[in-house]
């Protein structure tokens, strides 16, 4: 497959990260202003009512600072993954809701666990690790973009500050790990030149034949053509209205070498 079909822009690149964060802050403003009792839905952990957490906690954040943070990432990030990932886009994000979601209701001990970090967490895995996995240039500089600006972000999947969900953290990071396994085989391959295909053959190559056994460049000059032209010149006389006019008519014959 070309690769400019698995790298093409679209304006739904902007479009769906746009959508989502329109989502989450519409239901921050709906917190805000009409109900802020909805934020009691978040993960509870090993609680059977905590459990619709697991789809509502991303929507769902504690104050303006905590929302804003979370939105210039999960922006970016989302930009990132439907450009390079946008067949497995949408699974790697609904999948990764759950599925974090889901971790961090097992493995949390309290507390209400609410935010868009464990998305993140799992975005940044997730594109970390499967470009390294893919070996394809556009794929790993992607992978060193991101830890570059999220590399700091290790620390926060252990718990070093008091009242942040730690374990959404370290549930996301795990997720993305097993998301770039489980999709290996569904991203771009690095390009292959001919002279890497198991079928090549370098003497079919019309380039190496300008070269000789040593390395040397030759010329090559291309095969002559002989040409036979018969000349047949035909003249007929039109009238029409008293004017006259000549057509000559040339054809050239070409015969191949014997």
């Amino acid at each position: 497959m070309n690769k400019t079909q698995h790298f093409k822009y679209s304006n739904n690149i902007i479009i769906y990260p746009l959508v989502m964060l329109f989502v989450i802050w519409m239901v921050f403003w709906y917190q805000v202003r009409i109900d802020s009792s909805i934020k009691a839905f978040g993960i509870r952990p090993q609680k059977v009512e905590g459990l619709i957490g697991v789809f509502t906690s991303p929507f769902l954040h504690g104050d303006i600072n905590h929302i804003y943070n979370n939105s210039v990432s999960l922006f970016l990030l989302s930009i990132a993954l439907f450009y390079f990932y946008h067949k497995i886009a949408w699974r790697v994000i609904g999948f990764g809701i759950v599925i974090s979601g889901f971790l961090t209701w097992l493995i949390a001990s309290s507390g209400n666990h609410i935010g868009a970090s464990g998305l993140i967490y799992v975005l940044v895995s997730f594109m970390f690790f499967k470009g390294i996995f893919a070996k394809h240039y556009r794929l790993i500089a992607l992978s060193l973009v991101v830890i570059f600006l999220y590399g700091s972000m290790i620390w926060y999947v252990f718990p070093i500050k008091s009242g942040m969900s730690w374990e959404g953290h370290l549930s996301g990071l795990i997720t993305g790990l097993v998301f770039a396994l489980i999709f290996r085989k569904q991203v771009a391959k690095p390009e292959r030149y001919k002279w890497e295909e198991p079928d090549y053959n370098e003497d079919d190559d019309p380039f190496m034949k300008h070269f000789d056994e040593n390395g040397n460049f030759i010329e090559i000059e291309p095969e002559p053509e002989i040409e036979s032209e018969s000349k047949i010149d035909t003249h007929k006389i039109i009238s029409n209205n008293s004017q006259e006019f000549k057509i000559t008519y040339t054809f050239k014959k070409t015969e191949p070498e014997n």
